[in-house]
């Protein structure tokens, strides 16, 4: 490990490393506007920002390439477009549905998962929530609906298009329980009237780098670059710049 990250520390990467994250000759980076840990759009330029595309321009300084910020709304849509070869490097959950096709890097955040509901709701803890009849709105393909679809037994699973629009389709279609990223329903709570968040959390989300299968190189050298932008505090001075709270630095070495 010490010799990747070395290695990963110059200004001149590998070339089978460089080969398999820029085959194109550009990084295209997979950048997710459905987790506002990550990535959200500017308000003033409307050009993005975060923790995602900052590793992604260090990354491809790294390489010695261009970086191409290619952009979805939902991580669902990140996972699709791997499918069609739209992108090279993407930040996403650790799933193990995923890993099927993908390779991920060690975290280098950890965020945790909520419950939002209605103020005249009787569900008062994250263990209210796997009731029968309880219909709980995800968005599609997120970790959080792929973490839900294999774990409850009794409550129901309702898509939104996108973790953002989980609150908002709560509240229009009646529904029980919004899931999602805690900072995202945080916010929800403070701009919409009548909900709040149940206390805790229903699951710990471990926020990597990936990159398709079959890039060994490129993985390889995806590792060592995650581990020393988390020790070097390239990811805590991000977050901080970007004003994201409540997500914590994932520990050295952490597993996939």
């Amino acid at each position: 490990m010490l010799a990747l990250l070395g290695a990963c520390a110059t200004a001149s990467a590998p070339p089978a490393a460089v080969a398999d994250l820029a085959p194109t000759g550009k990084l295209r980076a997979a950048i997710n506007y459905g987790n506002p840990v990550l990535a959200v759009r500017d308000p003033n330029s409307a050009e993005p920002r975060g923790v995602s595309v900052d590793l992604s321009r260090e990354l491809a300084r790294r390489l010695g390439v261009p970086v191409e910020l290619v952009i979805y709304e939902a991580a669902g849509k990140v996972v699709e477009g791997q499918k069609s070869g739209a992108w090279d490097v993407a930040y996403v959950a650790i799933d193990p549905q995923r890993a099927a096709d993908l390779v991920f890097t060690p975290p280098y955040v950890v965020i945790e998962g909520a419950y939002l509901v209605p103020d005249s709701s009787p569900i008062r803890a994250n263990a209210d929530v796997d009731r029968s009849g309880t219909r709980i709105v995800v968005g599609a393909g997120s970790v959080y609906d792929l973490f839900l679809s294999r774990e409850l037994k009794q409550a129901t699973l309702v898509r939104a298009p996108t973790s953002p629009a989980v609150s908002d389709m709560m509240v229009t279609q009646g529904l029980d329980v919004a899931a999602g990223v805690k900072q995202q329903l945080e916010a929800d709570a403070k701009r919409i009237p009548g909900v709040h968040l149940v206390d805790g959390r229903f699951m710990v989300i471990n926020q990597a780098m990936a990159v398709p299968r079959g890039r060994d190189a490129g993985a390889a050298y995806l590792d060592a670059f995650v581990e020393e932008m988390k020790a070097s505090g390239f990811v805590a001075q991000s977050l901080a710049r970007n004003h994201i709270e409540g997500a914590s630095i994932a520990p050295p070495g952490a597993a996939k």
